[in-house]
């Protein structure tokens, strides 16, 4: 297993199927969704300042909202599997934007706290049925370039949101939920009269739609790497550094607080670097050379923060770290699709894939920071780099998830079970491999005659 091979043939660009049209408009509704989170967050916690409440009331109302999301992804998860990916995501979007327009006209504390917690919710429902269209709609041998430009979107929206809310910022406070709220309804209404006709419809509203269930993903070592990189991509990208790198900036390097900022976006110029051309990479491939690659390069770069002896290498190392997780966060995200194919509902396997992640951020900052008090920040950091060596070394010893077929679907009424997906066959055997692919390897409709069909619908 040490030696990679290219699971298929090289695509070409002609080769490439076009990716279906459902596809863009929840790109964009994604967009939009990622461009209000970062209008609201900067302000949430000086929103909450505002009832008189103190610094560790304000900082709960965050935490409210990612408990909730952590705490209803099995229900998410699992109303995914019984009323279909579109339902649930139009229904959690429309939570997001009710509880986000109605916090706006909060009078106490304890009512944004209830509609912050309500937010978490429909942002679940809204996180694992979208990865679970992504992953139906997606050509198999697209799987990771869709991921790329879906991570993609997510980084420009969530960094052009804090400068938007900038521009708006004499408005108020209150101001930028009412238009988070608004993009979202506007997101509603595109993706709902977009995907009313798709095929997806037509598989949602059959009672026999077949299902992989959670304790099946387990049963696979591919996903159970998934899981535990996940953990450690939540626990480092999103928990510690977040928590911890301004601090480090601050109280180690005596930098003024706005450098923290700068630290931070660095990391995100190195992700934004890679991001876009390491899903096509995995496409072509596999899936493992970019999650190992990914996953050490982010574990050096993780490492060497808390090892920087002056800002220059902090800003460096954060640039490296950034690349890194740019790197195997497309690939990540296209091995789930691998496993669980485009033939059933995955809802509570993407449901734990999501949980392992809101799990690693919420924990990474608490016992890594406990590290970083008795020890220093360079242990802190060091051993968040030693949970991405983990990850790493736990996709060089599974199979490659593009090599294997999906997980057969368990059929919800008899008589119907469909062959897994075999995305990728053994080299030597790559025509027929790309032959299925392009024609009828996907029930949602990959070739490019019927994908150039639903797009002018």
């Amino acid at each position: 297993m040490g030696r990679f091979r290219r699971p298929g043939r090289r695509v070409r660009k002609t080769d490439r199927p076009p990716l279906p049209s459902e596809i863009w408009v929840l790109i964009a509704a994604a967009f939009c969704v990622a461009v209000g989170f970062g209008l609201v967050s900067p302000v949430l916690p000086q929103f909450a300042l505002s009832f008189g409440v103190g610094v560790a009331a304000a900082s709960a109302i965050v935490s409210a909202f990612a408990a909730m999301r952590l705490l209803f992804a099995p229900v998410s998860g699992r109303l995914v599997q019984m009323l279909g990916e579109r339902r649930i995501y139009l229904v959690g979007l429309l939570i997001v934007a009710l509880s986000t327009g109605a916090s706006a006209f909060a009078q106490t504390y304890w009512q944004l706290m209830v509609l912050r917690s309500l937010g978490g919710i429909g942002s679940t429902m809204f996180t694992v049925s979208s990865m679970a269209l992504v992953i139906r709609l997606s050509p198999p041998t697209e799987r990771g370039r869709v991921t790329g430009l879906w991570s993609t979107c997510f980084l420009i929206g969530g960094l052009s949101g804090p400068l938007i809310g900038g521009a708006l910022a004499g408005f108020g406070l209150r101001a930028p939920f009412l238009i988070y709220a608004a993009a979202l309804l506007v997101a509603v209404a595109v993706v709902y009269f977009n995907l009313r006709d798709s095929r997806i419809t037509e598989s949602e509203s059959a009672a026999d739609a077949a299902t992989v269930s959670f304790m099946q993903g387990l049963a696979r070592p591919e996903y159970r790497a998934a899981l535990w990189s996940n953990f450690a991509n939540g626990a480092a990208v999103f928990g510690v550094r977040m928590a911890l790198v301004p601090l480090l900036v601050v109280e180690v390097h005596g930098q003024p607080s706005g450098m923290a900022g700068v630290a931070l976006t660095v990391f995100a110029a190195g992700n934004a670097t890679v991001l876009f051309y390491s899903g096509r990479l995995s496409d072509t491939y596999g899936r493992r050379p970019l999650l190992i690659s990914g996953a050490l390069v982010c574990a050096v770069g993780t490492t060497g923060l808390g090892l920087s002896p002056n800002l220059a290498w902090l800003l460096v190392t954060s640039f490296v770290a950034g690349i890194g997780s740019g790197l195997f966060t497309p690939a990540q995200q296209a091995a789930v699709g691998d496993i669980i194919g485009s033939r059933a509902r995955g809802g509570t396997m993407l449901a734990g894939f999501q949980m392992s992640q809101d799990l690693g951020t919420v924990l990474g900052p608490i016992v890594v920071g406990a590290i970083a008090q008795q020890l220093g920040y360079g242990a802190g950091l060091a051993a968040t780099g030693s949970l991405l060596a983990v990850a790493a070394i736990a996709w060089f010893v599974v199979p490659e998830p593009m090599r294997r077929a999906s997980i057969e679907p368990e059929p919800e009424s008899p008589g119907m079970v469909e062959p897994p997906e075999q995305t990728m066959a053994a080299p030597g055997n790559t025509h027929n491999a790309a032959d299925a692919e392009a024609g009828g390897g996907d029930r949602t409709g990959t070739s490019a005659g019927e994908n150039a069909a639903n797009s002018k619908r």
